[in-house]
């Protein structure tokens, strides 16, 4: 059986990651995972839908055991990727999409080296320092902190495989669904086709 592309979309907090991947076609052939946090739900989150939300002893206990792919602490929270998760949907042959923070996504792809990293990012500096005041969620002293959090994370730019401005929600999810499309079909990941013809002269 082809085995699955891991997709790590990934940028400030702001760039609108959160939005693009719930634009992502919603088909049997991408499965979006479910990051565990230590956060409070905000309004409309569901856990084991937006969030797997658990305690901090509970996600201590995950990253003990080696149960998440990569971990990280963010604002005074923990926030980490299910392993289990991602190994069987990438082995049932899905795009796994993985919506994480800069640092996570760099760690995933030490363990993944064939996963595909995309930086998603907004117009402008001053178009995300608006996009996170419009959210109303957080105290001005948090939004400095992601800030200038996300300056930080702009250097890293060029460890990626991919960058994405997301000046239209829309737009954005096209360029990905081409990024997916295109790494389907690297020969790498076509193996099991190209094991057929081996031998046929």
């Amino acid at each position: 059986m082809k085995k699955g592309v891991l997709i790590i979309i990934s940028g400030p907090s702001g760039s609108g990651k959160g939005t693009v991947v719930k634009a992502l076609p919603n088909n049997k052939d991408y499965a979006l995972s479910i990051s565990v946090t230590t956060r409070t739900p905000r309004e409309g989150e569901r856990d084991e839908v937006d969030y797997f939300f658990r305690t901090q002893e509970a996600f201590e206990r995950m990253r003990d055991n080696d149960e998440l792919l990569e971990h990280a602490s963010f604002v005074g929270n923990f926030y980490g990727t299910p392993r289990f998760y991602v190994e069987q949907k990438i082995n049932e042959g899905k795009t796994v999409v993985l919506e994480i923070e800069v640092n996570g996504a760099l760690q995933v792809k030490e363990k993944y080296p064939d996963s595909v990293l995309i930086f998603l990012m907004p117009p402008s500096l001053n178009e995300l320092k608006n996009r996170l005041i419009g959210r109303g969620t957080e105290d001005m002293d948090t939004i400095e902190r992601r800030f200038k959090r996300a300056q930080d994370e702009i250097t890293l730019i060029d460890q990626y495989d991919y960058l994405v401005v997301n000046d239209e929600v829309q737009n954005a999810v096209d360029k990905i669904n081409l990024i997916v499309t295109a790494e389907q079909m690297k020969p790498k990941r076509s193996l099991h086709i190209i094991n057929t013809f081996k031998g046929v002269v």
